[in-house]
């Protein structure tokens, strides 16, 4: 399968981020991808306004996912990415997969990023159940977003739970080291799991880019700097099947995985 990863400069205003979408969507398909995975938070965003998701939060049935509906049908594309949903007087932030033009499975984010005298928390609700397993052809993949790949329990219970792939989409902020941490955590939990990860950066003055996706293996097989860029790759079943062959370790780990909280089928998205 092929993928494509539009990574974006997130803009303050949900229309013109709309249009940026269906300028990657309509490139990914000339590449021949099926599946066009994006940044976290693509609704609005300002590297000098961390309220501003939660401002401009729109319900699953507004008119900017009712937009990547439109677009996903239009072009027989499935895409993904997180955007900001209103609840409690905050947002939760929701990690969205559309095919054909049906939302197929919705994750709230797990882990907010309270840490790097960051405090995600004080705009977004943490979602309280285990991302579903979304099967895109012959593919499953399972979602992740931004910190939880500090959490290499969620990517375990998801390769156990059958994903192939793990998609991530992120606004990975910026500070020493940060960007290798990016590498190196992607990296690890493509190989203790062997699955591909695919890790979708947006890019500003206070975020990243550096868009990836690693192999089963651990090799890089496609990379982005800090421009906008559409990155294109593809997944190979057989590549995944040599590496659990060579390295089991889904089948050799001793222990089991710890429950993260209830399951929810991609079937029961709202």
């Amino acid at each position: 399968m092929k993928i494509a990863l539009g990574q974006m400069r997130v803009a303050d205003d949900w229309q013109q981020n709309l249009a940026s979408i269906g300028d990657l969507a309509g490139r990914a398909v000339d590449e021949g991808a099926r599946l066009l995975v994006l940044p976290e938070g693509i609704i609005a965003r300002d590297p000098d306004d961390p309220d501003l998701p939660r401002r401009a939060a729109q319900p699953v049935d507004g008119p900017f996912v009712s937009g990547l509906r439109d677009l996903s049908e239009r072009h027989g594309l499935a895409i993904a990415g997180t955007v900001h949903v209103p609840d409690q007087g905050k947002a939760i932030n929701a990690h969205v997969v559309i095919d054909r033009g049906d939302l197929i499975a919705r994750y709230d984010k797990l882990h907010l990023y309270d840490a790097f005298a960051s405090l995600e928390s004080d705009h977004v609700v943490p979602g309280d159940e285990v991302p579903p397993i979304v099967r895109i052809d012959d593919f499953a993949f399972g979602l992740m977003t931004c910190y939880d790949v500090r959490f290499p329990e969620l990517a375990r219970a998801l390769a156990v739970a059958g994903a192939d792939a793990l998609l991530l989409p992120a606004a990975w902020v910026r500070g020493p080291l940060k960007e290798d941490h990016w590498r190196v955590m992607v990296t690890a939990r493509a190989v203790e799991n062997t699955v591909y990860l695919i890790g979708v950066g947006e890019i500003s003055a206070r975020n990243i880019g550096r868009s990836l996706v690693v192999d089963p293996l651990g090799v890089t097989i496609a990379a982005g700097a800090e421009q906008p860029t559409l990155l294109v790759a593809s997944l190979d079943r057989r590549r995944i099947e040599e590496a659990r062959s060579s390295l089991p370790v889904l089948q050799n780990r001793r222990f089991g995985t710890p429950v993260l909280g209830r399951h929810r089928s991609s079937e029961a998205v709202r």
